[in-house]
């Protein structure tokens, strides 16, 4: 069975060459760079066995990309201390959205209009958890800073992803800007199945749910390697995303 790797960084701007992987099942580093070929070199190598080939890497590399503790220490947050996170930070939250379903979207009465008429509106008046959000993003994008999601979508989309779609205008019309990229696009270009928050380009809320789609809690993460790796996830993402408008309208029927 393939082992399930997840890049971890280069030390290299060009060629991708050296690089540090690392197995999320088991924890082991995978490392690959140019091979060591001098003869007295290798010569000094202690304990290198048939078929083990030496590699060079620079020691920044490890030092930057290596994980420096088996086991990752986060700290778990509830929800309300995860929705503080919307009122305080200082310049952006950026959302990497991919799962099928969201046990929460189907509370309320927003979905089950959705369900009879495949659209969606919304009554900000009304104190629900849905408006209470939208007030939190208004507030924060007129102070200059940004919100912004990516969500992916399958070539068939769930009902729970169709729902979304309609329901993101009132996310859009709050101040937030939401993107959306096909599945098969976003598993091309190797982007994880995670659910996460990024703020500020250093906070990392990583999203854990139940096998019924509940969210539970939440994980923060300020590990500069995991921050700078989501930062990446984020590049890709933002950069071959398609605006929302553009993607509904590409959609037509299909919604």
């Amino acid at each position: 069975m393939a082992r399930r790797l997840r890049f971890n960084g280069t030390g290299s701007g060009d060629d991708g060459c050296p690089s540090v992987h690392e197995d999320v099942d088991t924890g082991e580093v995978i490392v690959h760079g140019p091979p060591l070929t001098d003869p007295e070199d290798v010569e000094q190598l202690q304990h290198l066995s048939e078929g083990e080939v030496a590699i060079v890497v620079p020691r920044d590399l490890l030092v930057d990309w290596g994980p420096k503790e088996q086991t990752r220490k986060v700290r778990t947050i509830d929800l309300d201390e995860f929705r503080n996170l919307f009122s305080n930070f200082e310049h952006t939250a950026w959302r990497l959205e991919t799962r099928r379903r969201y046990a929460s979207d189907e509370v309320g009465d927003g979905w089950q209009e959705f369900l009879e008429t495949g659209h969606v509106e919304e009554d900000w008046s009304k104190d629900t958890g849905s408006s209470s959000f939208r007030r939190a993003v208004q507030a924060q994008t007129a102070e200059g800073k940004r919100m912004e999601r990516v969500r992916l979508v399958d070539e068939t989309p769930t009902v729970g992803q169709r729902y979304l779609l309609s329901n993101a205008q009132w996310n859009i019309k709050s101040g937030e800007d939401i993107r959306n990229m096909w599945r098969a696009d976003a598993d091309r270009l190797r982007l994880p199945a995670e659910d996460f928050w990024l703020f500020d380009s250093r906070l990392i809320a990583l999203l854990r749910f139940d096998d019924d789609d509940q969210l539970t809690h939440v994980d923060l993460i300020t590990e500069p390697a995991e921050v700078v790796r989501c930062a990446m996830i984020r590049d890709a993402a933002w950069h071959h995303a398609v605006p929302w408008e553009q993607f509904t309208a590409e959609m037509g029927s299909d919604m």
